[in-house]
């Protein structure tokens, strides 16, 4: 994992430029999603930061590869937003191989060891079966639902909970 940045354009856009990525995300996302998406949600997020508001953007990149971007991890770890502290999705090609999970590990050792944070949240479309596996694989704890309007035309969202505790008890 690395730091996102202005470079990352083109791969997000091929990549995340995807229905079967797409259709499981809060419908802030833009769909169809725009020739210029990628380099406008980069520029979004780095002003963000730039302004201090709490950002991490996490590029997942393949160990012994050329760098490029095949998925993200986006944490905002004070935030108390209905969709969670934290979010992901990783290129279609890469399912199933075990890689988000990874990556979801090291975001919340780095949270919970480095950050220092107690609990945080992170929600899923009910339909996301492959998001809601990567949660329970890794420590969360399944709390509840709330509204949140999908581009698949699903309204319910699962709510999961990591905590501190938990993830500490259970990395030993």
């Amino acid at each position: 994992m690395r730091p996102l940045a202005l470079s990352d354009a083109p791969a997000i856009q091929r990549h995340f430029n995807n229905w079967n990525i797409i259709q499981h995300l809060a419908s802030v996302v833009p769909w169809p999603y725009p020739e210029d998406g990628a380099e406008t949600f980069i520029k979004q997020e780095l002003e963000r930061v730039a302004a201090g508001e709490i950002i991490y953007n996490w590029m997942l990149v393949l160990r012994g590869g050329d760098g490029e971007a095949i998925g993200n991890i986006r944490l905002r770890p004070w935030s108390d937003s209905a969709k969670g502290n934290r979010g992901f999705w990783l290129a279609e090609r890469y399912w199933n191989q075990g890689l988000m999970s990874e990556a979801v590990s090291a975001v919340n050792d780095f949270v919970f060891r480095e950050l220092d944070v107690e609990v945080f949240y992170a929600c899923n479309a009910v339909t996301n079966e492959a998001s809601r596996r990567v949660k329970q694989k890794t420590g969360a704890e399944l709390v509840g639902y709330v509204e949140l309007a999908h581009h698949n035309g699903q309204t319910l969202a699962e709510r999961w909970r990591v905590t501190r505790e938990k993830w500490l008890r259970r990395a030993r």
